[in-house]
């Protein structure tokens, strides 16, 4: 039996699983693997970039061997440091990095060992785009001690993930990238040739996440919230629980989540938002994160027209209002109202996620219910905050494999011509 099953056998048997228990999720922490949380890793904040969990293990004195599991929120690394008796590591959940002093750093996946020797100065910590989590296993601790030195600075940072990031994984052959970024998002394995149609299901995961991940300058968060109003918008709901659960992998806040699909609403309808509204929270609820989640609401019933129209008449004008005002009966301008109130007011204005963000999601959500004269204006809009046409081409390729060829290519040209 190698190193690594030894270790993780040990671990299963010392301890088995846990649930997640970070200060009653008021800091809501994803649950990346079957390891507790714990604690905020107050006591050793000192030592750490970012914030920190850290959950112990093992308390039998008989055995002595002192476990721990630690979780980054991402882009957290602690100082460089060293043991005295060597320390090892087991990668359990999302993406980190250990570097050596004087060595290139070494990007970690769940499963993944590292082996440190006595009085080796490092650091380790989560990628700047997912959350991670290792268990730290003390050696020699009769007589092991720690020794804490520099900050590892944002440069340092920087220069250890350079072309190590999953945002593009350009140097890596598709086969490569689509596994590193599917266990990132999903903590599994992919490409395993199980199942009832596992060539279907190489052919989805290579294409997926080794080439569309890949295609443009978008973060892994960007990608799933994406994803996920993509899947809102076309109800497909059991594949919206799958990567509700990798949106929070790699960083996405369950307020943001629950914000990109209430930004659904009034372009989809309520009902088919309080569907998707119900397999999020099943997802919340399942990593112990306490519903309901906190208002993010800024408008009263008196002030929600006037904040609304601040929002929609710097990047709309009057345009809606014109095409409504000969609608029978005079109920255009009702309709108009109702669009400044609701779309603008009951939604643009709420914290949780930026402006430029929510026109993107809304532009990703038009682009799947195939709005064409609707996409016209919400592209002009996009570039008013400032959202570019490549960024408009990535997020539209990434909707594509969920929507198809030609409804995707159709917005492309719609971008092209602008």
């Amino acid at each position: 039996m190698n190193l690594k099953r030894i270790i993780i056998a040990i671990a299963v048997v010392l301890i088995g699983t846990g649930n997640i228990n970070a200060q009653d999720m008021k800091t809501e922490v994803p649950k990346i693997s079957d390891f507790p949380v714990g604690e905020e890793n107050t006591g050793y904040a000192q030592y750490f970039t970012g914030k920190s969990w850290l959950a112990p293990l093992t308390t039998s004195k008989e055995l002595n061997v002192p476990m721990s599991n630690v979780t980054f929120e991402p882009g957290c690394r602690n100082n460089w440091h060293s043991h005295t008796g060597g320390q090892l590591l087991i990668a359990v959940g999302g993406v980190g990095y250990y570097q050596e002093c004087g060595k290139a750093a070494r990007r970690l996946l769940p499963g993944d060992v590292v082996e440190i020797a006595p009085n080796i100065e490092h650091w380790h910590g989560a990628a700047p785009d997912s959350w991670f989590s290792h268990l730290a296993i003390a050696c020699n601790p009769q007589t092991n001690q720690n020794t804490w030195l520099e900050v590892v600075n944002d440069e340092e940072y920087a220069e250890a993930v350079k072309d190590r990031s999953s945002k593009n994984g350009k140097d890596k052959n598709r086969i490569e990238l689509c596994k590193e970024n599917y266990t990132q998002l999903f903590g599994g394995e992919a490409l395993t040739g199980e199942g009832t149609d596992p060539e279907m299901m190489d052919i989805l995961q290579k294409y997926i996440f080794g080439e569309v991940f890949r295609t443009g300058d978008l973060d892994m968060k960007t990608r799933e919230m994406i994803t996920c109003v993509s899947l809102a918008a076309m109800q497909q709901l059991p594949q919206l629980k799958s990567h509700a659960g990798a949106a929070l992998n790699v960083g996405v806040t369950p307020i943001e989540l629950r914000e990109a699909i209430y930004q659904c609403a009034p372009i989809i309808g309520f009902p088919k938002v309080l569907n998707a509204l119900g397999t999020i929270n099943s997802t919340f609820t399942g990593r112990g994160i306490k519903l309901p989640l906190e208002k993010q609401e800024t408008v009263t019933e008196e002030n929600r027209f006037e904040k609304g129209l601040a929002i929609q008449k710097p990047l709309y004008g009057e345009a809606m209002k014109e095409f409504l005002k000969d609608v029978p009966g005079g109920m255009g301008t009702d309709v108009a109202r109702f669009l400044t109130e609701v779309h603008f007011g009951d939604f643009q204005t709420r914290s949780g996620l930026n402006t430029q963000t929510r026109e993107l999601l809304t532009f990703c959500v038009l682009t799947v219910i195939g709005a064409e004269p609707q996409l016209q204006s919400h592209l002009q809009a996009n570039l008013k905050v400032g959202n570019s046409k490549e960024t408009l081409t990535a997020a539209v390729i990434q909707c594509m494999p969920y929507i198809g060829f030609p409804a995707a290519i159709k917005v492309l040209d719609i971008i092209k011509e602008a």
